[in-house]
């Protein structure tokens, strides 16, 4: 039986809910007048429920189709203005104890090659993205209790923390890694982390089981209510995703939703990100075995939706995708991208990295300099702020601000204060010029006036060497 407000996983992503769902979209999907309030109720920018979307998602009418890319645009410029973050995932270790059958770092791999980074290791690689100039990372690790313990997350997090370079810090760590205990996420709000990301993989319990035969994620309620254990461990803000290609994408984009539903309903906090990666080729994984693969448009149809309907939640895109395809789905909605990213262990350091360990194949080689460029030059403010968690403004505190579109006070000067920074320590010439041009129009854009005073004072003192202003 659905219930939102249930803790049990099958419940609030109950299969019949989700089927019953899909059937009224079907029937809806050429229903103008009811289509019509749908994108109407939506440009109250509260956000839309998983029935409302799927029927946005089921329609093929062209004009519908445009009257959401263009509110989706409008929607992410009224939340997230023209801000783009920047991050970096980093490998920790892929030992895996898991036999799932998408992903490289399965058990039975037995020539992939098998690292985990030593703590002097770590040092090397985040010196690396730090000279790059990153400030935010993603630490990604398998799951295997002997060689990836919570206490080697823990103390990875500190050194991470510690590395201070020339100019470079880490200033905030999201985390990715398995479901785990409500004590164990407790250690990690205590390191500090950001943001929780888990991703579902596949909502279809069937599917679920099938794709994770073996290991401790196989457990499916376990792994799917993992955020409420995180949010119980005193973790504020959570990420979700689905791993797209593995099951029918309307199942997955329905349930989705239904999640970040259950979020709201039980912790009054929704996810603070949503990533919507499509599975790719990797070693011994070829993604043509996967027969729900999604093209080009029907994917950039799912970002837009999904920035519609949880206008709030930042929306996450890696380098599993081109260029072409992440500069069409920035514009619906896409806030948050990696650049120069690396899906191997030591994957920064050469010395370090083995080959042959990478969990998917990028498409998006840039290094973080073209990656920043291309974005001022298409009129995005790359940013590298931390600022929001630094200064305790998570979780409901985060999203009070975000819903009433007063983050942005915030966040535009704080975005072009670090964009500053990365421009001085470590852009190029060409770079640099561009960035310069972009930011002082910007000046003239921050929304108060007290904002724009106290970021053209801090823009002039990272000038002057100093750095890390936030407010």
């Amino acid at each position: 039986m659905y219930n939102p407000k249930s803790l049990k996983a099958e419940e609030f992503i109950d299969h019949q809910e989700v089927l019953d769902t899909l059937e009224y979209a079907e029937q809806n999907k050429n229903n103008v007048e009811l289509i019509d309030s749908i994108i109407e109720k939506a440009k109250l920018r509260k956000g839309l429920d998983h029935r409302e979307a799927s029927v946005l998602l089921a329609c093929e009418i062209p004009e519908k189709i445009q009257e959401l890319y263009d509110l989706a645009q409008q929607i992410k410029k009224d939340f997230y203005g023209n801000r783009i973050v920047m991050f970096a995932p980093l490998y920790l270790s892929n030992y895996c104890v898991n036999g799932c059958v998408y992903c490289p770092y399965h058990y039975k791999n037995k020539h992939i090659a098998r690292k985990k980074l030593t703590q002097e290791e770590i040092v090397k690689e985040v010196t690396a993205l730090q000279d790059m100039g990153h400030k935010r990372l993603a630490i990604e690790s398998g799951e295997d209790p002997v060689n990836n313990p919570i206490e080697y997350i823990i103390e990875s997090i500190k050194t991470i923390y510690s590395i201070k370079h020339k100019n470079g810090a880490i200033r905030r760590v999201n985390v990715n890694i398995a479901a785990t205990t409500v004590e164990n996420y407790r250690k990690l709000k205590e390191a500090g982390i950001g943001t929780y990301i888990l991703f579902q993989e596949t909502y279809h319990k069937e599917s679920y089981e099938k794709l994770h035969p073996t290991g401790p994620k196989h457990n499916y309620a376990y792994h799917t209510e993992a955020m409420d254990r995180a949010m119980e461990g005193g973790i504020d803000d959570v990420g979700l995703g689905v791993l797209f290609g593995l099951e029918l994408y309307k199942y997955e984009f329905a349930a989705l939703l239904m999640h970040a539903e259950h979020l709201e309903a039980v912790h009054g906090v929704g996810p603070h990100t949503i990533s919507v990666p499509r599975i790719k080729r990797a070693d011994d994984i070829d993604p043509g075995v996967f027969d729900n693969g999604i093209d080009d448009d029907t994917f950039a149809k799912i970002c837009a939706l999904i920035r519609v309907c949880v206008p709030y939640t930042g929306m996450i895109i890696s380098t599993r995708e081109s260029q072409v395809v992440r500069e069409k789905v920035i514009k619906l909605g896409v806030s948050q991208i990696s650049g120069a990213s690396r899906t191997s262990v030591g994957g920064y350091t050469e010395e370090i990295r083995p080959t042959d360990s990478e969990q998917f194949d990028v498409s998006d080689q840039r290094t973080l300099d073209e990656v920043v460029r291309w974005l001022m030059e298409m009129g995005y403010i790359p940013s590298f702020c931390t600022a929001c968690y630094r200064e305790g403004r998570t979780g409901d505190r985060f999203m009070s601000l975000c819903k009433s579109g007063q983050i942005q006070n915030c966040c535009h000067p704080n975005a072009l204060m670090t964009l500053k920074e990365y421009l001085m320590d470590y852009a190029s010439e060409e770079t640099k010029a561009i960035g310069e041009k972009l930011i002082q129009a910007e000046l003239e854009n921050i929304p108060k006036e007290k904002a724009k005073l106290i970021a053209a004072d801090h823009l002039k003192k990272i000038e002057e060497g100093i750095r890390d202003f936030r407010f």
